[in-house]
């Protein structure tokens, strides 16, 4: 950016809980580094962080956004700025995932009246698993009720006493003051004199030589104390902790300072391939970039690129090695917002984004010409909210295919799952917001309205017992006729037997042509069961008798009589239903415990077991799939929005009695209400 030397270069992405003073803090920060001729606020509808029509609307981020700037320190050295406004609320933590894998470091929003919370140390855990350089600044203090010391304590409590602070608020709370530059207000000068000689111990930790100076009574020298301080963020050791009021504008020249003064530049952190090696990170290096996001707009398809390592130009052909094509930039754009700025070339550290690129999306890696490296994928948190979609209009259901792509090619936290058994299209995310803002978006962009329900239950049929089955299919209307005779056994399939159809016809009783037409009978027999209609599973059939007619016999003949027998076998089998069983992972906080235990009783759950992670409880149980659809939303209610849940298919089991009833019931009433049309 701007020729900047790629040492002076510096990115983080702002994280933290919903509410928790980030969007404030993203305008304040674009007010001060001059992007913004005014301070914007998501209140009032003018932020230029949350300016989509649905961020106005519902007032929360939804989006991961980079916004870049060069920035000059108070000792006049030129810095090439870049930090992402990540969204805080839960449904839309794909963003924050996407947004760690293309930045340097993290800075975490903490309010200080609400302290430590869930969406905290969802943060922290997210980019401590990339490694990732971590710092917090504390917002709200202007607030009543606002305790800088105590939300510190809590901070080291949940993540360590490396969170150590390096700008303070003044008591009559009109500004800050910087630990580590001059002489502090008097008012102050205690605090931060103990936090000086924290951070000066820590620099200290870094360096052997240091640890001995400082050991031996000498003073480290601020060059000293401020390359130890780099070093310990950088390698976890210390997660500043900053004081900020961004309405007053208050703390953010320190944020700004400790930035540049603290956070790893690119140099520091040089990405790796798939296979582990380093990408040269200079600009003379051949260029290497990630594709972490891509938007939809007007134009069609942008991809947000982070610029790993090498040069990338405006005019430049790239290579697409996942995709095994090549790439031809129209045009790379600096993206602040609504305004788009062309810039002729990016080096590593920024954040660029690449408009109409053709095979281009999420997870790829782009190379220079000749090159051929891979990046590791961003691991995307998997769906945990389900929601059948149809078209309100037979309009709408024709185009509802090509809107649902568009907008799962954004946010690969969405996914449709077109369920063969159901014969539905079912919207998969993760929460109720997400996939109402996935239904706005498909209305706005594409005119496409859509009703969402509550998916059908994907259940099967099996049988417990040994039963046997008979159908002789006779029909004779004028000219050849049809014959078949079918006798058949069904019983559990065991989990070691190695074949679920066998052949035990003697004495050519039906030929053993008929045979393979014999088992496709049975095949589309088990498409619909004796209970419910449900599709059958793990069933072993075996074919012992039977008959046949020289001339009247036929493979369709054959066919219709198996498939009729083993309706007959499986209903003497004492048939059961089957439905999907989830592992379900519920965190919570512990005061929630006694809630959402009898509430997971109550849902037919097992609980498996029960822990502790990151100053939360941890659940871990078996829910019947049924019981989950709305979970995320009834979870988020009951805990405050404090319960955070995880799931994944674990098997099929017997639906109870009482439950099963009920369901094929159900299922009686559609079947006879089709019949009825």
């Amino acid at each position: 950016m701007k020729e900047i030397p790629v040492a002076d270069a510096r990115n983080f992405a702002l994280m933290g809980h919903t509410a928790s003073g980030k969007t404030a803090l993203t305008d304040a920060l674009l007010f001060k580094l001059g992007l913004n001729d005014r301070l914007g606020s998501s209140a009032a509808g003018t932020s230029m962080a949350d300016y989509t029509e649905e961020e106005k609307n519902r007032k929360i981020t939804l989006f991961a956004k980079p916004f870049g700037a060069v920035y000059k320190t108070a000792a006049g050295k030129t810095m090439a700025l870049t930090f992402l406004d990540t969204p805080g609320y839960m449904d839309f933590f794909g963003q924050v995932t996407a947004a760690i894998r293309a930045t340097d470091a993290a800075l975490i929003a903490v309010d200080a009246v609400a302290g430590v919370q869930v969406g905290t140390r969802r943060a922290w855990r997210a980019a401590e698993s990339q490694n990732l350089p971590r710092a917090f600044v504390v917002t709200g203090l202007d607030r009543e009720n606002a305790d800088f010391s105590k939300t510190v304590q809590a901070l080291q409590a949940a993540f360590g006493a490396g969170c150590a602070p390096v700008v303070v608020p003044l008591p009559d709370r009109r500004g800050v003051a910087d630990v580590l530059a001059g002489q502090p207000p008097a008012a102050v000068a205690a605090a931060c004199e103990e936090a000086r000689t924290r951070l000066v111990e820590l620099a200290a930790e870094t360096d052997d030589a240091l640890i001995e100076k400082f050991l031996g009574g000498e003073a480290l020298s601020a060059e000293e104390t401020a390359r130890g301080l780099r070093q310990a963020m950088a390698g976890g050791k210390l997660a500043p902790v900053f004081a900020c009021m961004p309405l007053q504008g208050l703390g953010v020249p320190e944020l700004l300072e400790g930035v540049a003064r603290l956070f790893p530049s690119p140099l520091d952190r040089p990405a790796q391939t798939t296979d582990g090696k380093p990408i040269g990170v200079k600009p003379e290096d051949p260029f290497v970039g990630f594709v972490w996001r891509v938007m939809n707009d007007f134009v069609g398809q942008v991809a947000f690129v982070r610029v790993l390592g090498g040069t990338l130009t405006s005019d430049a052909e790239i290579f697409n090695p996942g995709k095994g094509q090549k790439e031809r930039i129209s045009s790379l754009l600096l993206l602040n917002g609504k305004k788009q700025e062309a810039v002729a070339r990016a080096t590593a550290g920024d954040i660029v984004a690449i408009p109409k690129l053709k095979a281009t999306g999420v997870n790829d890696t782009l190379c220079a010409a000749g090159q051929k490296l891979h990046c590791p994928p961003i691991v995307f948190p998997k769906p945990v909210a389900f929601q059948a979609v149809t078209g309100k209009t037979q309009a709408d259901e024709d185009k509802i295919g090509t809107a649902l792509a568009r907008v799962c090619e954004e946010d690969p936290t969405l996914n449709v799952d077109r369920n063969r058994e159901t014969k539905e299209m079912v919207l998969q995310g993760l929460g109720d917001v997400h996939l109402d803002v996935a239904v706005a978006l498909m209305k706005s962009r594409s005119n496409v309205e859509v009703a969402l329900s509550t998916p059908k239950v994907p259940y099967r049929e099996t049988v417990t017992a040994q039963g046997e089955g008979h159908y002789k299919h006779k029909k004779q209307s004028g000219g050849r006729g049809q014959y078949a005779e079918v006798y058949l056994r069904v019983a559990p399939l065991r989990g070691d037997a190695a074949e679920w159809f066998e052949d035990a016809i003697v004495g050519g009783v039906i030929p053993g042509n008929f045979i393979p037409a014999v088992q496709k009978g049975v095949v589309e027999g088990m498409q619909a069961g004796a209970l419910a209609g449900y599709p059958v599973t793990n069933v072993k059939v075996t074919v012992y008798d039977g008959s046949f007619h020289e001339v009247d016999s036929s493979e369709i003949a054959f066919k219709i009589a198996s498939a009729r027998a083993f309706k007959d076998a499986m209903s003497k089998a004492k048939p059961v239903l089957l439905e999907p069983i989830m592992t379900v992972k519920v965190t919570i906080p512990e005061q929630a415990m006694g809630d959402i235990t009898g509430d997971l009783n109550h849902r037919r759950g097992r609980i498996l077991g029960m822990g502790s992670e990151g100053g939360m409880q941890v659940i871990s149980a078996e829910v019947p799939q049924a019981e989950l659809f709305r979970y995320a939303a009834e979870l988020r209610s009951m805990t405050g929005g404090q319960g955070t849940f995880e799931m994944e298919f674990a098997r099929y089991d017997i639906v109870p009695s009482n439950v099963a009833q009920k369901v094929i019931a159900a299922a009686a009433k559609q079947k006879q209400a089709e019949e009825e049309e």
